[in-house]
């Protein structure tokens, strides 16, 4: 697929030439700073050097005094508390922090944690969820990750004598669930300073304010933030301010003490003892959590992440790996099958979205096939499949646009819907599957500029081959943790050519390995490795210079590290 490569703007030369001689770093890498909206020597001490003691007040936030008042009574008055989460990363994280913090200052019998089904009952609170805590005596509802659209589920509770506490960070509706308090910095009427919490951040807070009111020491929490750096990852949220200080020390925490759970992970991962990095956790930790949530029940995830005994952790988590090792069997048969039904139905040619439905795909994947289909068709994608009854899908969509919105303008024609501006899930009656293809693709042709359906790859700087030395590296290493909004720096380099030493590799030859020089200059040659790059071989190899968009990456061989560059997409110069 043709990629257009978007050079992003560098500060002022003057700019950048102030802050490279304050801070001592190469030029390209204060223009990186200025480009992440970092411009005095304060701002980047304070980017470079995360500290806990810079988190916000989480008074701050609407209902957090509410919602601690509600939690000391019930801990004070020895009631039954329930803590209920999604069953995906995000919320199993929660829940496992919450439920764990609790279980070391309270009276454990007193506490049980609830994941609805996926299948039976769905996305967020449930009725069965409810009934649940109800006929079981709870008193008090700790809801994370979800709950800011459930009104009636919570007026339901208020009948019948349970209160909820909601920490959620999803889009509020235009009613607030009538709960003792609604956690959410989303609230238009919230003015908590970072909006971009991860659910399991939200109920972060919430333990920071318990902490801070009951004369609690702040360090008590640290030992849980390898599981909100976990979410922070998985749910591809922008790692800046909150979230970069609590994803720096997560994974410090990831690394050096995790719990035995997430131990369990990294060994199987191959991860142990290694630098993990948030990419890591997005490929290798948050697909096996998630993998219980689609194949069986979420609620196997959480006993991992809360188990406190290493034996206990790897039992649970061989069934975890046999779960994800079936959730890519069907993510890969049925992205297949997709694919398959794209390419010979041309009447989606001309589409600008991809909406199918198959009633027996398997709900617990279809999140990752329209991902994947993304990868090939680069344009709004929704995928539905048949549960109980009815078609529930998962909405995915390319760089820019909202998707959210091109749902809700469908809203008439949906049971329930709920999600964000880049990822969405729905569900409505199956007789209503063809309107909603029409009524979609009408609204996203209407609404989506010609550039969003081409892919662009963002460039932070172009660069020679000279430039990339150990100090630029070690110094381009302070910039992590990357994810969204600071991602790890994409470089162009021209004019380069292979040293002839370049080869296919890979079980199906589908990658790429080179050795680059720059005008032709062998004194300086970079490794560089290209996945699913190898059909740019044949011209390569016949030494045609070209431009290489690429980040820079270590490279782990037989215990020894070096450079080379990760490629991205090549342009024949």
């Amino acid at each position: 697929m043709e990629k257009n490569w978007k050079i992003r703007q560098s500060g002022s030369k003057i700019q950048v030439q102030q802050l490279s001689q304050a801070l001592n770093i190469h030029e390209v890498l204060a223009s990186l700073l200025i480009q992440r909206g970092i411009k005095t020597i304060l701002d980047a001490q304070a980017f470079f050097e995360p500290k806990l003691e810079n988190l916000h007040d989480p008074f701050l936030m609407k209902d957090m005094d509410k919602a601690i008042s509600r939690l000391n009574k019930a801990i004070k008055n020895q009631e039954k508390i329930l803590v209920y989460g999604d069953y995906d990363v995000d919320g199993t994280t929660s829940v496992a922090l919450v439920y764990s913090f609790l279980r070391d200052i309270y009276i454990e019998s007193k506490l049980d944690y609830y994941i609805p089904d996926r299948y039976s009952q769905g996305y967020g609170i449930s009725v069965q969820g409810v009934e649940y805590a109800a006929d079981n005596n709870f008193t008090l509802v700790i809801a994370l990750d979800c709950g800011i659209k459930a009104v009636e589920k919570v007026q339901m509770a208020k009948k019948r004598g349970v209160d909820f506490i909601i920490c959620d960070h999803h889009t509020a509706g235009d009613v607030i669930p009538d709960a003792v308090a609604v956690l959410d910095p989303k609230r238009n009427d919230c003015d908590y300073p970072f909006k971009h919490l991860s659910g399991c951040g939200v109920g972060f807070k919430m333990l920071q304010a318990y902490i801070a009111d009951n004369k609690i020491p702040a360090y008590t929490l640290e030992p849980y933030l390898d599981l909100l750096c976990v979410s922070i990852a998985s749910d591809i949220v922008p790692i800046v301010g909150e979230n970069r200080i609590l994803a720096h020390f997560g994974l410090q925490q990831l690394i050096h003490n995790p719990s035995p759970g997430l131990k369990s992970i990294l060994q199987v991962s191959n991860l142990d003892n290694k630098s993990i990095t948030i990419s890591d956790i997005v490929f290798k930790i948050g697909p096996r959590i998630n993998a219980a949530g689609r194949m069986e029940s979420g609620r196997k995830s959480v006993d991992l992440l809360i188990s406190r005994a290493e034996e206990n952790s790897f039992q649970i988590m061989n069934e975890l790996n046999t779960f994800n090792d079936e959730r890519k069997n069907l993510d890969r048969n049925i992205t297949t099958e997709a694919l398959d039904f794209l390419e010979f139905n041309q009447d989606f040619a001309s589409r600008k979205t991809t909406v199918l439905y198959k009633p027996d795909w398997h709900k617990g994947v279809i999140g990752i096939v329209a991902s994947r289909l993304i990868e090939t068709y680069y344009r709004p994608t929704v995928i539905l499949t048949e549960s109980n009854g009815m078609a529930t899908g998962s909405a995915r969509t390319v760089e820019g646009y909202d998707i959210y919105q091109a749902i809700e303008s469908c809203s008439d024609l949906l049971e329930n819907f709920g999600g964000h501006t880049y990822a969405a899930g729905l569900t409505m009656k199956i007789e209503n599957v063809p309107e909603f293809i029409r009524r979609f693709e009408a609204f996203v042709e209407r609404t989506i500029k010609l550039e969003q359906l081409t892919p662009i790859i963002e460039v932070d700087a172009i660069i020679n081959l000279s430039d990339i030395t150990a100090d630029f590296y070690k110094d381009l290493k302070r910039f992590a943790p990357f994810g969204p909004e600071n991602m790890l720096p994409v470089f162009v380099t021209r004019n380069l050519t292979d040293y002839g030493t370049g080869r296919v590799v890979g079980k199906n030859a589908d990658h790429m390995k080179l050795e680059l020089m720059q005008n032709d200059s062998s004194s300086l040659r970079m490794p560089a490795i290209g996945f699913n790059m190898s059909e740019f071989f044949e011209i390569i190899a016949q030494r045609i210079p070209f431009n290489l968009c690429y980040s820079i990456v270590e490279n782990e061989f037989r215990g020894r590290t070096s450079l080379q560059l990760m490629m991205r997409d090549i342009k024949i110069a």
